[in-house]
Protein backbone atom coordinates (compact mmCIF):
# COMPACT_ATOMS: atom_id res chain seq x y z
CA UNK A 1 0.00 0.00 0.00
CA UNK A 2 1.46 3.32 -1.06
CA UNK A 3 1.08 5.34 1.58
CA UNK A 4 2.28 8.76 0.03
CA UNK A 5 -0.52 7.86 -2.77
CA UNK A 6 -3.06 7.61 0.53
CA UNK A 7 -1.67 10.58 2.25
CA UNK A 8 -2.14 12.65 -0.86
CA UNK A 9 -5.60 11.86 -1.42
CA UNK A 10 -6.27 12.64 2.15
CA UNK A 11 -4.80 15.99 1.86
CA UNK A 12 -6.55 16.58 -1.53
CA UNK A 13 -9.91 15.88 0.57
CA UNK A 14 -9.09 18.39 3.42
CA UNK A 15 -8.56 21.14 0.54
CA UNK A 16 -11.54 21.41 -0.40
CA UNK A 17 -12.53 21.80 3.13
CA UNK A 18 -12.79 25.13 5.24
CA UNK A 19 -9.53 26.14 6.84
CA UNK A 20 -11.56 25.39 10.29
CA UNK A 21 -13.45 22.23 9.12
CA UNK A 22 -13.31 19.43 12.19
CA UNK A 23 -12.08 16.90 9.91
CA UNK A 24 -8.66 18.59 9.70
CA UNK A 25 -8.14 17.53 12.81
CA UNK A 26 -9.41 14.01 12.41
CA UNK A 27 -7.79 11.00 11.34
CA UNK A 28 -8.75 8.08 8.60
CA UNK A 29 -8.29 4.74 8.14
CA UNK A 30 -7.30 3.43 4.10
CA UNK A 31 -8.65 -0.38 3.16
CA UNK A 32 -10.22 -2.07 0.82
CA UNK A 33 -13.38 -3.92 1.21
CA UNK A 34 -14.02 -7.52 1.22
CA UNK A 35 -10.88 -10.26 1.13
CA UNK A 36 -9.60 -10.16 -2.37
CA UNK A 37 -8.70 -7.78 -4.96
CA UNK A 38 -11.74 -8.37 -7.42
CA UNK A 39 -14.32 -8.10 -4.76
CA UNK A 40 -12.47 -4.71 -3.12
CA UNK A 41 -12.99 -3.93 -7.01
CA UNK A 42 -16.27 -4.55 -7.03
CA UNK A 43 -17.52 -2.89 -3.65
CA UNK A 44 -15.57 0.04 -4.25
CA UNK A 45 -17.57 1.06 -7.59
CA UNK A 46 -20.16 0.12 -6.49
CA UNK A 47 -19.85 3.02 -3.55
CA UNK A 48 -18.02 5.48 -6.51
CA UNK A 49 -21.59 5.03 -7.83
CA UNK A 50 -23.95 5.84 -5.14
CA UNK A 51 -25.39 2.31 -5.12
CA UNK A 52 -23.81 0.94 -2.06
CA UNK A 53 -24.17 2.86 1.10
CA UNK A 54 -23.80 0.69 3.72
CA UNK A 55 -21.67 -2.36 4.84
CA UNK A 56 -21.39 -5.10 7.39
CA UNK A 57 -18.33 -7.08 9.09
CA UNK A 58 -17.98 -9.75 11.89
CA UNK A 59 -17.68 -8.93 15.17
CA UNK A 60 -14.90 -11.31 16.19
CA UNK A 61 -12.57 -9.65 13.39
CA UNK A 62 -12.67 -6.52 15.16
CA UNK A 63 -12.55 -7.93 18.52
CA UNK A 64 -9.90 -10.70 17.06
CA UNK A 65 -7.34 -7.73 16.02
CA UNK A 66 -8.25 -5.94 18.81
CA UNK A 67 -9.39 -3.11 16.45
CA UNK A 68 -11.85 -0.12 18.19
CA UNK A 69 -15.05 -0.66 16.43
CA UNK A 70 -16.14 1.66 13.53
CA UNK A 71 -17.89 5.13 14.92
CA UNK A 72 -20.03 7.76 13.77
CA UNK A 73 -18.00 10.35 11.83
CA UNK A 74 -15.18 7.97 10.85
CA UNK A 75 -13.63 8.54 8.04
CA UNK A 76 -12.34 6.01 5.01
CA UNK A 77 -10.53 5.88 2.08
CA UNK A 78 -12.04 3.42 0.09
CA UNK A 79 -9.06 1.41 -2.13
CA UNK A 80 -9.56 -0.66 -5.21
CA UNK A 81 -8.02 -3.84 -5.47
CA UNK A 82 -4.60 -2.42 -6.95
CA UNK A 83 -4.65 -0.34 -3.45
CA UNK A 84 -5.57 2.99 -5.43
CA UNK A 85 -8.08 5.84 -3.68
CA UNK A 86 -11.03 5.56 -4.87
CA UNK A 87 -13.41 7.24 -2.57
CA UNK A 88 -13.45 8.63 1.15
CA UNK A 89 -16.31 7.39 3.19
CA UNK A 90 -17.82 8.97 6.43
CA UNK A 91 -19.58 6.41 8.81
CA UNK A 92 -23.12 7.77 9.37
CA UNK A 93 -24.81 5.16 11.56
CA UNK A 94 -22.74 2.29 13.44
CA UNK A 95 -25.23 -1.03 14.71
CA UNK A 96 -24.38 -4.15 16.19
CA UNK A 97 -26.98 -7.24 15.19
CA UNK A 98 -27.02 -10.20 14.60
CA UNK A 99 -26.23 -12.16 10.99
CA UNK A 100 -30.32 -13.59 11.17
CA UNK A 101 -31.25 -9.97 12.05
CA UNK A 102 -30.45 -7.99 8.87
CA UNK A 103 -33.16 -7.18 7.37
CA UNK A 104 -34.40 -6.30 3.37
CA UNK A 105 -33.70 -2.42 3.73
CA UNK A 106 -30.07 -2.71 5.30
CA UNK A 107 -29.66 -5.50 2.72
CA UNK A 108 -30.88 -3.77 -0.05
CA UNK A 109 -28.18 -0.57 1.14
CA UNK A 110 -25.56 -3.03 0.67
CA UNK A 111 -26.18 -2.63 -3.17
CA UNK A 112 -24.57 -5.93 -4.33
CA UNK A 113 -26.24 -8.43 -6.64
CA UNK A 114 -30.13 -7.87 -6.66
CA UNK A 115 -29.93 -5.83 -3.84
CA UNK A 116 -32.02 -8.71 -2.32
CA UNK A 117 -32.12 -10.00 0.91
CA UNK A 118 -32.20 -13.34 -0.27
CA UNK A 119 -28.91 -12.18 -2.31
CA UNK A 120 -27.44 -10.78 0.15
CA UNK A 121 -27.37 -13.87 3.28
CA UNK A 122 -26.27 -16.15 0.71
CA UNK A 123 -23.36 -13.44 -0.42
CA UNK A 124 -22.67 -12.53 3.17
CA UNK A 125 -22.50 -16.75 4.01
CA UNK A 126 -19.89 -17.42 1.76
CA UNK A 127 -18.13 -14.45 3.02
CA UNK A 128 -17.88 -15.27 6.57
CA UNK A 129 -17.28 -19.13 5.75
CA UNK A 130 -14.31 -18.30 3.91
CA UNK A 131 -12.88 -15.42 6.07
CA UNK A 132 -13.86 -16.65 9.93
CA UNK A 133 -11.54 -19.90 9.86
CA UNK A 134 -8.74 -17.26 10.07
CA UNK A 135 -9.65 -16.09 13.48
CA UNK A 136 -10.99 -19.43 14.72
CA UNK A 137 -14.90 -18.81 14.22
CA UNK A 138 -17.44 -20.28 11.93
CA UNK A 139 -20.25 -18.15 10.39
CA UNK A 140 -23.23 -18.63 12.29
CA UNK A 141 -26.93 -17.66 12.32
CA UNK A 142 -26.51 -15.46 15.35
CA UNK A 143 -23.11 -14.23 14.65
CA UNK A 144 -22.81 -10.62 15.70
CA UNK A 145 -22.24 -8.21 12.49
CA UNK A 146 -20.96 -4.49 12.71
CA UNK A 147 -23.42 -2.69 10.42
CA UNK A 148 -22.32 0.74 9.08
CA UNK A 149 -24.40 2.72 6.79
CA UNK A 150 -22.09 5.54 5.54
CA UNK A 151 -22.32 8.19 2.73
CA UNK A 152 -19.20 9.59 0.30
CA UNK A 153 -17.46 12.70 1.18
CA UNK A 154 -15.02 12.99 -1.83
CA UNK A 155 -14.57 11.06 -4.74
CA UNK A 156 -11.70 13.62 -6.37
CA UNK A 157 -9.56 11.96 -8.74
Amino acid sequence: MDQTKIERYWQAYLATLPDDAAERRQGYVAEQLGDHPDLANQLGSLIVAGIKTATCSALWEWQAESQPLAEVGLKTIVLDGTNEPLCIIETTEVTIRRYDEVDAAFAAEEGEGDRSLEYWRTAHWNFFSRTLPRIGKQAMLDMPLVCERFRVVYSGN
